[in-house]
């Protein structure tokens, strides 16, 4: 039975974390408010200088990923069904393992508070401030890059907190210091243990700042900082023993899934520099008609061009 839950709740949080966090933003325009169309879910610089047109957006923006997240089931394709397969597998091998890895395991006295107080990184009370922080860093210098950082983060760690509270309240399962826990009602108990908050939290904000910063001349150490701060926090979390290892392998993912979805719906493209990897992709035919010449165009692909760039040289009849 402890199975079966295990992989019901399983399945569930992998559907919420393959399908509507899809890293390509939806087209659909059917959104209600000002928010209609992808391009108005940007924040653009002028959107972050002031709190008025910042917090309309933050709210819509808000309302518009909670839609997208919570109507993920219905998204799933054939694209994405290996990730689902892969996070439902890994999550319930996790659920059916928790009890015999902990039982094996002696959490000392010691490591249970040094994993309470590391683990103080991942609290709401931490990271919403370091998000703030960011933001009026980059007010205070007028650059856009934090200003957006600390909004992107922002969003994501709203994302994650509705996210993670809705699923402990319906999981309902124990922690594993919980003196009453037993394993027939270990889940659906009025718990608050699957998912990790702490390893959502952290891991949504990590992501954020790793996207945000992978392609940044001289701060490509970032992405490795961050990730590394939140699989602390993680660990830190079981060492403590307030959660199993699939609690926090589940909100890890989701954490993750979120940040990029945010990322990647809510970047201006437009203040970060994206390298350019250039391949010729093939030919095609040309002709210039003011010259009356023809010949053939070699096509060259980006990873950032949304249509390829074509170079044409052409060709005089008869030969070059």
């Amino acid at each position: 039975m402890l199975f079966l839950k295990g992989t019901i709740a399983a399945g569930v949080l992998a559907c919420l974390l393959t399908g509507g966090l899809r890293a390509q933003v939806s087209g659909s325009g059917s959104d209600s408010g000002s928010l209609e169309s992808p391009r108005d879910r940007v924040f653009y610089p002028g959107d972050t200088e002031s709190a008025g047109p910042l917090l309309h957006k933050v709210a819509g923006n808000f309302l518009l990923d909670q839609k997208e997240i919570w109507t993920s089931p219905f998204h799933i394709n054939r694209h994405n069904a290996k990730w689902w397969l892969l996070f439902a597998g890994a999550t319930g091998g996790l659920i059916f393992a928790d009890q015999w890895v902990n039982n094996r395991i002696d959490h000392t006295g010691f490591q249970q508070s040094f994993g309470s107080n590391v683990s103080q990184i991942g609290e709401d009370y931490t990271l919403l401030p370091a998000a703030a922080g960011l933001y009026l860093y980059g007010v205070m210098k007028h650059d856009p890059k934090p200003r957006e950082v600390g909004v992107l983060s922002g969003q994501a760690l709203l994302d994650s907190i509705v996210v993670v509270e809705a699923l402990k309240y319906a999981f309902g399962r124990s922690r594993p210091d919980d003196p009453n826990v037993q394993e027939r009602d270990e889940w659906f108990s009025g718990g608050s243990s699957f998912p990790s908050g702490h390893a959502i939290l952290t891991w949504s904000v990590a992501s954020v700042i790793a996207h945000e910063y992978q392609h940044t001349p001289g701060a490509r150490w970032v992405p490795w900082v961050a990730y590394g701060l939140a699989g602390t926090v993680s660990v830190a979390r079981w060492a403590a023993e307030k959660h199993y290892a699939s609690d926090i392998l589940a909100g890890g993912a989701m954490g993750w899934f979120i940040g990029r979805y945010v990322y990647q719906t809510h970047e201006d493209t437009a203040i970060h520099r994206h390298q350019m990897h250039l391949a010729p992709s093939g030919f095609v035919p040309a002709f210039a008609p003011q010259t009356g010449t023809y010949g053939l165009a070699l096509n060259w692909g980006s990873d950032n061009a949304r249509t390829p760039l074509t170079l044409q040289k052409p060709i005089p009849p008869g030969g070059p």
